[in-house]
């Protein structure tokens, strides 16, 4: 049977996609009300119902002895505790539930808005949205920190100590979550009706322990004092189903009719995570999906002494939403990646087209009311599951559903490496989703079709577009399917959707024509990368703007350039950064024990997902040419060493070996180095585990140099390049994603580029291959110290040489080495001139306006989504 076909007057049918049982004296239900029916309901509530509803309504607190009632109601009802044991933790979880009692209220009337006004509404899929703490953030966009700042003291806490007390949401990674995050802020704050959908971790990603030098994975235990900013919806329940068979058979038109008969089913359970707007009323979803068995004990067996299968259907559905990113490294994880991909989708949909549906309106208006992006390729699944909705469940054509189909979807694009871009094995699909691939198979049939008539003599084309793969092994080709299943396809920096249009997606544009491929720069939101990481620098730009208007319209900030070379700004500027200097080096004392004992030094921070193409070898390389300089240097020469601390951080994915031996090595350095009676103060070498959104915003206004050296046209986008830069950062970096647009916006001198160009990369791995290549002197005497034993086991890193000296170089780490150098030359050189550094610092700030994530979302909703916001 499909996964939507449910038994009438069943706890789930209300949430079916058939026809939903008739509803007499409209009697209230859980699962959301169309305009109509709100009308019609409102009609029939008794007048004594409305004025005692009105007399109890939930009020918001405004003041501080409203917090305060509501923070003791909290710690006395919901805790079940009192004034004589409410520890921090207690007085975080009442605080948040006070804030969060406000946030619901407001979230009830922005949803019941939507509805009323029924306008066209986006719904952002992505397999991470990396949060992090909500408490902070909701006082901050909600107007209410120093209210409940000077409450919670009047109660006995500081509130710094009870924001410590919530550990970030794992619910992402890097990058791609927080950007996503970021998006849902803005979508709020611009008053945009839109929802995010994820998928609720268990365990997230992992918790990252460094043990002797390795990273080593551990469960993250987020949720083992529960989560109060999520509301459970238990009611709502959504099948999903995964393998089976098809069944194919005529109706009595003689219609061929598909229908998926799956053979393991499991529930998606809602839990919604409301995300304020700043200074508005306006409060959107997101909604998180958590995968429950249809059955968690089977009686039976525990009965007959199997207690261990008793509970195996149990554990095999929690384990899709255990943890992100499953290992696939093996093929049950490739199974268990993929089963996680729709159940997703599945869930997202499904939630999507019942709340169409409550409306009444024709198919061919699905998408004049929905909008859907795809972040990446990991939500592609759902273009061949709206499909088969659409023609299996609702009965329509094939060529009616399609159209649907693709003037609903949008999608996101985030690297140009053609090895990165998504595959699922034809095998895998067949087996776990036999009627997806049926109809990705007739997608990609019909769409050949088309190519062939359109380019009647280019046979190679449409093996080069085809969505399935024709290698040894057949492959989905995720990329393909986004793009042919999407009216719009953009990039994420002007050289990223550039490269797009004319390397890996050349053949599309072709095909489509260019203006079915857009660009959209990413962006960040200033609420929590200014105002809630750096404090000090949000006071001190206020005092110069009159106000803090800028955290909503970030060009504001430009008027900061006439303060670039008043000296008092400037000291205040310096303090503020020092300050933020101090903070970071309490952080690295506590997490490694390092000792930093002169914080007014140059700072240099890369913090990231660990990845070769994101070259922290190369970082780490020059660490190390750094340090034989110091040694073999006189004391006079010493003198004119400028002194540095070098700062990383981030994780590995677990299977991915070179990128695990790159973290190894960079504490092998940091143990030799900060050990080194030769070295002293000079040089100190930092490895910060278990990076995080809450570690990162401690260590990026902390920064003096952030370094962004990715090989040119690798690196999508990036954002971090932006916090760094929004924080008084300067940036040393390569010419690749958003550095370009960061160097047209802040100017030329005040950022640190070098490397080679995206346009020459693949000519030089091509002189690689087949003329070779020299390793320059300064990188041969850095792996001479490798070798021979400087930093622990030289054979331990034998690998990530080799991959360099023998194999190719794929990321160009010896083609770059001596330009990066040289312009880490010109930083020292900067670095002295303090005066001429901080105004740099200044024009920097003044000019990130144009890297709001608010202009992203005004693009988006205006070139793709085709949606306007709701006013009050």
């Amino acid at each position: 049977m499909s996964s939507y076909n449910f038994t009438p007057g069943s706890p789930t049918s209300a949430e079916g996609f058939g026809e939903e049982l008739p509803h007499p004296k409209h009697v209230r239900r859980f699962t959301g009300f169309s305009p109509a029916e709100i009308k019609s309901i409102d009609s029939v509530i008794p007048l004594k119902s409305r004025e005692t509803w009105k007399k109890f309504a939930v009020e918001n607190f405004t003041d501080n002895a409203g917090f305060e009632k509501g923070f003791v109601r909290h710690v006395e009802t919901t805790l079940a505790r009192s004034i004589y044991n409410c520890d921090e933790l207690a007085a975080y979880q009442a605080t948040s539930n006070t804030m969060r009692d406000n946030l619901i209220t407001n979230w009830n009337k922005t949803q019941q808005k939507q509805t009323t006004k029924d306008q066209k509404r986006v719904y952002y899929l992505s397999l991470e949205f990396l949060m992090g703490r909500a408490l902070d953030n909701a006082l901050i966009n909600t107007d209410n920190r120093e209210l409940v700042d000077a409450s919670v003291d009047e109660l006995g806490f500081k509130l710094e100590d009870l924001l410590e007390q919530e550990p970030d949401a794992a619910l992402g990674n890097g990058g791609l979550g927080r950007l996503a995050a970021c998006f849902i802020d803005s979508l709020s704050t611009g008053k945009y009706p839109g929802w995010g959908y994820g998928l609720r971790y268990q365990y997230g990603i992992f918790a990252q322990k460094i043990i002797d030098g390795y990273q080593v994975e551990t469960p993250d235990y987020w949720l083992k004092f529960s989560n109060p900013w999520e509301i459970p919806r238990k009611e709502i329940q959504i099948p999903v189903d995964f393998y089976g068979h098809v069944e194919h058979h005529k109706d009595a038109h003689g219609k061929v009719k598909s229908t998926w008969v799956g053979g393991e089913r499991v529930i998606a359970v809602a839990y919604d995570f409301p995300v304020p707007g700043y200074k508005s009323e306006n409060v959107n979803n997101l909604r998180l999906w958590s995968a429950e068995p249809t059955t968690e004990f089977d009686f039976a067996k525990f009965n007959s002494g199997d207690y261990q299968n008793s509970v195996r259907g149990q554990q095999s559905a929690e384990s899709i939403t255990a943890v992100l990113y499953p290992n696939d490294n093996f093929d049950s994880g490739k199974e268990l990646r993929l089963k996680q991909q729709y159940f997703w989708v599945c869930a997202s949909l499904h939630d999507i087209v019942r709340r169409f549906k409550k409306t009444k309106r024709p198919w061919s208006e699905f998408p004049e009311q929905i909008a859907i992006q795809l972040n990446d390729t990991h939500p592609t699944l759902a273009i061949p599951e709206l499909q088969r909705v659409l023609v299996d469940l609702e009965g329509l054509e094939w060529d009616e559903a399609w159209a649907i189909v693709t003037e609903t979807f949008g999608y996101t694009n985030h690297t140009v490496m053609q090895e990165a871009l998504e595959k699922w094995p034809v095998s895998l699909m067949e087996r776990l989703l036999p009627r997806h691939l049926e109809i990705i198979y007739d997608i990609n049939l019909f769409f050949l079709q088309h190519v062939e008539k359109k380019f009647p003599k280019d046979r190679d084309l449409l093996s080069r577009v085809s969505i399935v793969e024709e290698a040894s092994a057949k492959n989905i080709r995720m990329a393909y399917l986004a793009i042919i299943g999407s009216h719009k396809v953009n990039g994420v920096a002007e050289l990223h959707s550039e490269l797009l249009k004319t390397t890996i997606f050349k053949d599309f544009v072709n095909i489509y024509g260019a203006s079915k491929f857009t660009n959209v720069t990413n962006g960040i939101t200033p609420r929590r990368w200014l105002r809630q990481a750096n404090p000090g620098l949000a006071a001190l730009i206020k005092s110069k703007l009159g106000s803090d208007d800028y955290l909503k319209d970030l060009t504001l900030l430009k008027e900061l350039e006439q303060y670039a070379d008043d000296e008092e700004f400037q000291k205040q500027w310096a303090q503020v950064k020092l300050d933020n200097k101090i903070r970071l080096v309490a952080l690295i004392k506590k997490l490694t024990g390092i000792e930093i004992k002169n914080p007014d030094v140059l700072f240099d921070i890369q913090v990231k997902r660990i990845h070769e193409y994101k070259r922290q070898q190369l970082n780490i390389f020059g660490v190390i040419a750094r340090y034989l300089q110091i040694k073999k240097a006189s004391p006079e020469e010493r003198e004119k060493i400028l002194p540095k601390v070098c700062i990383f951080g981030g994780k590995s994915a677990p299977g991915y070996y070179m990128a695990k031996l790159i973290i190894k090595l960079i504490n092998s350095v940091s143990e030799a180095i900060n050990n080194d009676p030769d070295v002293g103060d000079l040089l100190k070498v930092v490895f910060i585990p278990d990076y995080n959104v809450s570690k990162a915003e401690v260590i990026i206004p902390a920064s003096d140099l952030s370094e962004h050296i990715s090989t040119a046209g690798t690196e999508a986008s990036g954002t971090s390049n932006m916090k760094f830069v929004m924080n008084g950062g300067l940036i040393i970096g390569t010419v690749d994603g958003a550095n370009v647009e960061l160097t047209r916006e802040c100017g030329e001198d005040n950022i640190f580029l070098f490397g080679h160009l995206a346009e020459r990369v693949e000519d030089i791995r091509h002189e690689h291959r087949f003329s070779g290549y020299k390793i320059p002197e300064t990188l041969e005497a850095v792996f001479d110290a490798i070798e021979n034993g400087s930093f622990g086991n030289g054979d331990e890193f034998r690998t990530l040489i080799d991959s360099i000296k023998y194999q190719g170089d794929h990321y160009l780490v010896s083609d770059d080495f001596e330009s990066y150098l040289q312009a880490h030359e010109l930083v020292d050189e900067a670095y002295l001139d303090q005066k001429a550094w901080i105004k740099k610092s200044i024009i920097n700030v003044a000019n990130t306006g144009f890297f709001s994530s608010d202009r992203c979302i005004q693009e988006y909703a205006e070139g793709i989504w085709n949606i306007e916001p709701i006013e009050q």
